[in-house]
């Protein structure tokens, strides 16, 4: 794949202030495509798109909370306006939290279904209706959902958090079948990341200590480990690299796929 294979590409990055979402605006960055940082972090927002402005590539920041239909639209506004057009959606955001099926609470599954599920399935929304032909882009696209390894395996105390990613995998599916059937040129496509040890990885490894599942971090850590055949955790720039891959030429007829990006742990 040639290194600025995304030349000339426009993209919205949602819970791109940091993690995965912030690898994954810097790995199109450096292929080629201008970024829009979509966060409800502004400030760690604005530093991310302005270390990325650095690089010469155009950036901006758009205040973004997934759940929200008109915060969408204006940063789908934002997005053409200040890039010159919109092409690339990485619906990112997500947030997961701890616990056994059988200490649940009502109010944390409620909020990881509202911006797990509710927060991707907007962004599809908007990202179709502004790619698709007569639309404010208008020029197709493609859409990069960021799903789990948990949604193919049974990884204990994050049940919740695993319906909602099996969930994400399902939705790119049908949005892939209605992409195509409906001639809107937009492929869509979602990535199943390994473990990483970003902030939310480590508070996950951190939980299972606290829940009872491992007797220090280190064990929670290794015990991944121990389950991927590559021996590692994920990288932040697997991800990143993965997510060029989708929305590059070279995956012109890949559509409705799960591309797990695991070390082989949810083989």
């Amino acid at each position: 794949m040639s290194g600025k294979s995304l030349e000339g590409r426009t993209a919205l990055i949602t819970g791109g202030a940091r993690g995965i979402g912030a690898a994954i605006a810097q790995a199109l960055a450096k292929a080629g495509a201008a970024v829009m940082i979509g966060d409800i972090l502004d400030d760690v927002g604005k530093t991310t798109a302005g270390e990325i402005a650095k690089t010469g590539v155009k950036t901006g920041f758009v205040k973004l909370d997934v759940t929200d239909d008109a915060q969408w639209e204006r940063a789908v506004a934002a997005t053409v306006a200040t890039l010159g057009g919109f092409d690339i959606l990485i619906n990112n955001a997500g947030i997961e939290i701890t616990s056994l099926v059988s200490e649940v609470k009502a109010e944390d599954a409620l909020r990881m279904c509202n911006v797990n599920i509710v927060g991707t399935v907007l962004g599809m929304k908007h990202a179709l209706r502004a790619m698709r032909p007569g639309g404010p882009a208008g020029k197709g696209g493609a859409v990069v959902n960021i799903s789990s390894v948990a949604a193919t395996i049974a990884f204990p105390s994050i049940a919740v958090y695993s319906g909602t990613k099996s969930a994400v995998d399902r939705m790119t599916r049908v949005a892939a079948m209605e992409a195509g059937k409906l001639g809107f040129g937009v492929r869509v496509n979602c990535i199943y990341p390994g473990l990483i040890p970003t902030d939310m990885g480590m508070q996950l490894a951190n939980d299972i200590v606290q829940v009872g599942l491992a007797a220090d971090i280190n064990a929670a850590v290794g015990s991944v480990v121990e389950q991927t055949p590559l021996g590692r955790l994920a990288e932040v720039t697997d991800i990143g690299d993965a997510a060029v891959f989708l929305c590059s030429n070279e995956a012109r007829f890949i559509t409705g796929i799960g591309l797990p990006v695991d070390g082989g742990m949810g083989m």
